[in-house]
């Protein structure tokens, strides 16, 4: 069971929030957070509610300022939802795709890829079939730039996770003790 407590100012000031399971709408809640601790477990949080946007991986500690986490020169004003990822033991394994809906080129995957361009001459991943465990995908080679996080089940649409505009081009498994 995972547990983050969310703050509406930086620094954990003003009022909070403990949450233990998703939550799709913060502002029920709270205002605005701009920091948060994970006491346990680990949570992907979002710009927008709805698990929408802007995500960023957070696992346990302490985080006083949330636009000091972004990258690539986009910031994350506040978190409006967040989503709790399940503690994943066993095998990891992932069907990606070069367009929407399942279609043209496809790999599977049981380890982290660190460019699937190199790997694969994929210029983009577009929808994915998560058949074991949680993954992110990332903008950038090497695991960098802003990130996406599927779960098991069929993901038809990438772009429509609220990440339009950004080519995916690594992926690596949440093996963190979540």
């Amino acid at each position: 069971m995972g547990k983050i407590i969310l703050f509406e100012e930086k620094n954990f000031q003003g009022r909070s929030y403990d949450c233990m399971s998703d939550c799709s709408e913060l502002t029920s809640f709270l205002t605005r957070c701009q920091s948060c601790r994970v006491e346990s477990g680990c949570f992907m949080v979002y710009e927008r509610p709805n698990f929408m946007g802007l995500q960023l991986f957070l696992k346990r500690g302490e985080y006083s300022d949330l636009q000091r986490l972004t990258s690539m020169g986009t910031t994350m004003d506040s978190i409006r939802s967040c989503r709790m990822i399940p503690s994943h033991r066993g095998q990891f394994r992932i069907k990606i795709f070069e367009r929407e809906n399942m279609s043209g080129q496809s790999n599977e995957l049981q380890e982290d890829c660190d460019n699937i361009m190199e790997r694969f001459r994929m210029n983009d991943i577009l929808s994915c079939q998560v058949l074991e465990g949680h993954w992110l995908m990332y903008e950038q080679p090497n695991f960098r730039g802003r990130v996406i996080y599927v779960k098991p089940g069929e993901h038809r649409s990438l772009r429509e996770m609220g990440m339009s505009g950004i080519r995916l081009m690594s992926l690596r498994r949440i093996t963190d003790t979540c």
